[in-house]
């Protein structure tokens, strides 16, 4: 290893090791912003409507949010992107479903309106995800828009300073950072107010201090986030 040090010059080689995110009932951070979608998640199957839509920024909780549901229904979970090489009668072998991650950008959209249409016959329970509102997708196929449109859809909203405080906290805890209270006023000071934004602040504290040899402090936090 110290040949690999010296054929990069001074700095450290950065490993990108994958860090284990829990998405239990029990670790899913709850506060004003997601109250009403985990609201949703919980009174299953008292649903407004078998299928339901959960729309909001990068890492809002969509992905955790329907991993619990899919663990209390047995749903299988679909990649949206891969809608068009899926035999759908059997992803619905289970009764629910979760598709994630639909965006227009790339949307087939008939293999989305066959499973709209084929979920109503089979009388499944489906769970969409997507950053956007449905209602919203520049759709080609008249009556797949009038679908999205009519879908019950539940939207999480930016996390408050509380909130934002605990992700925080969370997100270092899954890196096995220790953090204290004065690292994380500082960062939510000062980092955009999203669930993305703190992620990616976490990462870059936790890259540099590998990189520098240095705890993870907010002094170091100073020097990133000025």
């Amino acid at each position: 290893m110290g040949n690999l040090g010296s054929s990069f010059g001074p700095r450290q080689l950065v490993l990108a090791l994958d860090h284990a995110v829990s998405f239990a009932r029990e670790d899913f951070l709850a506060g004003p912003s997601n109250a009403v979608a985990l609201t949703l998640i919980d009174r299953w199957p008292d649903w407004p409507d078998r299928i339901m839509a959960l729309n909001g920024p990068e890492g809002s909780g969509k992905s955790h949010l329907a991993a619990i549901w899919a663990e209390t229904t047995g749903a299988r979970v679909l990649a949206a992107k891969l809608l068009s090489e899926t035999d759908l009668p059997t992803a619905f072998a289970t009764g629910a479903l979760v598709v994630e991650d639909l965006e227009p950008a790339g949307l087939d959209e008939r293999a989305l309106f066959h499973l709209l249409n084929l979920a109503r016959e089979e009388s499944a329970y489906v769970l969409l995800t997507a950053r956007s509102a449905l209602a919203g997708f520049p759709v080609s196929i008249r009556d797949l828009g009038s679908r999205l449109r009519a879908l019950p859809s539940v939207a999480l909203a930016p996390p408050d300073d509380v909130l934002l405080r605990a992700v925080i906290v969370k997100l270092a805890a899954d890196r096995q950072l220790a953090v204290d209270e004065a690292l994380v006023n500082y960062l939510a000071n000062r980092i955009e107010r999203s669930f993305a934004a703190a992620h990616a602040a976490v990462v870059r504290l936790d890259e540099e201090a590998m990189r520098q040899h240095r705890p993870v402090t907010r002094a170091l936090a100073s020097e990133l986030f000025r």
